[in-house]
């Protein structure tokens, strides 16, 4: 066995030169390919340690095209099944969030975590620049994303601050504003909820103008974030707002976030599928379905052809201005997440570019009654210096939600909602927190 330190050493020199033959060469297709078939390779061979694989002929055969979809419920019934059989020890121990059923355990490797980072960075790299201090307002538990952050803040050379304003006993709200006072972090990585809280409170506390005076960016991940979302705290904190990350525990990151604030597909990472109906196909511009990835850079335990359940539309690179040859792609949530109002299907997307494009709302509750679930009733989450007349709001909403087809029993507003809407910290599920049944 590779003693770990000389592993370490191994991996990453590997993993940056692939960045670096990959953003020098501008991402052609060609190059993207030709980290895709080499990692293939050895991928087969992993496969056939892991239980849940080993046993199917298009593994054998080394087929991706005859593999069949795995099913996101194999992995959640029996986590084992998929891991390879390896002397190796594990470099981190996680668990999914859990929001669609029980949490699934995820080890990793040493290999796992230094080739998820630096493929990251290779987009985050576009914004992060050595010495740049970075703060992450996020967990730092059994979920990897605060890790991830950390790992790829250290890889790009800069200085790291870990502070999440839930964590009783150690970094609450006070201690997060005189932190930002003396730390003064440029890039801010943070839940959409947990940034939203902030800033109520900073403005409550008329420290909105002395805190936000050295952050250039807010990066967000970990819960669905709409465009009219990231537009109006960019507006408030007169900062670059970008979505930055998706994927999930058990995938590692499938697409990261540019300057241009556009979702990249790390295509060196994952072979890429759309799922639309009973038809699977490559994940080509102007695709919409269930996104299906076959993870290149897993080596606890690989994951082929594995159903999201996450509904996309991939897009061209030549869609964004930022120049990356990466297809970009447009998360619309879980399919499992969407809801019927009124008769018509949304995601927390859909909602929210409509809720957040009204200037003085910071969050919102639907309240649905049983047992049929067709009354809806809209609760929203007025800002601390909101100065409108409410019912302007609610009737603003009415006829916004009403030319998409949707039509609320009733809209109000409340000055403010409960923590649960806000503390996720980047793992909630949208219809636990964001929905409530009564009657």
């Amino acid at each position: 066995m590779i003693h770990s330190g000389l592993q370490e050493t191994f991996h990453l020199s590997e993993a940056h030169a692939e960045r670096l033959r990959l953003t020098d060469g501008a991402f052609t297709a060609e190059l993207v390919s030709e980290s895709q078939e080499r990692k293939l390779t050895s991928l087969w061979e992993r496969a056939t340690q892991s239980p849940y694989y080993s046993t199917q002929k298009a593994v054998a055969e080394q087929s991706l095209e005859a593999l069949p979809v795995t099913p996101k419920a194999a992995l959640k019934n029996d986590p084992s099944n998929f891991l390879r059989h390896t002397d190796a020890p594990y470099h981190k121990y996680y668990e999914t969030s859990g929001s669609t059923g029980v949490p699934t355990p995820t080890p990793r490797l040493v290999e796992d975590s230094i080739w998820n980072t630096v493929s990251v960075a290779t987009i985050w790299g576009r914004v992060l620049s050595p010495g740049d201090r970075v703060a992450a307002l996020l967990p730092s538990d059994v979920a990897p994303v605060c890790d991830l952050v950390s790992g790829v803040a250290e890889y790009l050379g800069c200085t790291m601050l870990r502070a999440y304003p839930f964590t009783q006993g150690i970094c609450d709200w006070d201690r997060l504003e005189s932190l930002f006072d003396g730390y003064s972090p440029q890039h801010v990585f943070a839940a959409p909820g947990v940034i939203l809280q902030w800033t109520r409170l900073l403005k409550r506390r008329g420290k909105l103008d002395q805190v936000r005076a050295g952050v250039e960016s807010l990066m967000l991940l970990g819960e669905v974030s709409s465009r009219s979302l990231r537009a109006r705290l960019a507006e408030i904190w007169d900062a670059r707002v970008i979505d930055v990350s998706y994927g999930s525990t058990e995938t590692g990151t499938i697409a990261a976030g540019c300057e241009r604030d556009r979702l990249h597909l790390l295509l060196q990472s994952h072979v890429v599928e759309v799922l639309d109906g009973d038809r699977l196909s490559a994940a080509e511009p102007g695709r919409t379905g269930e996104l299906v990835v076959t993870t290149l850079n897993n080596f606890a335990r690989p994951l082929l052809r594995y159903a999201t359940g996450d509904l996309v539309t991939v897009g061209s690179g030549a869609d964004c201005g930022c120049g990356l040859g990466l297809p970009v792609v447009t998360v619309h949530g879980r399919g499992t997440e969407s809801v019927t109002i009124s008769g018509v299907p949304l995601s927390a997307g859909a909602i929210e570019e409509i809720v957040y494009s009204a200037a003085g709302v910071t969050g919102y509750l639907v309240q649905l009654k049983r047992p049929d679930g067709i009354s809806a009733r809209l609760v929203l989450e007025r800002d601390v210096d909101f100065s409108g007349d409410p019912e302007e709001l609610h009737e603003t909403l009415r006829k916004e939600f009403a030319g998409v087809g949707i039509e609320w029993t009733q809209i109000v507003s409340v000055e403010e909602l409960p923590q649960l809407n806000k503390s996720g910290g980047s793992q909630k599920n949208w219809k636990r927190t964001n929905f409530q049944w009564v009657g």
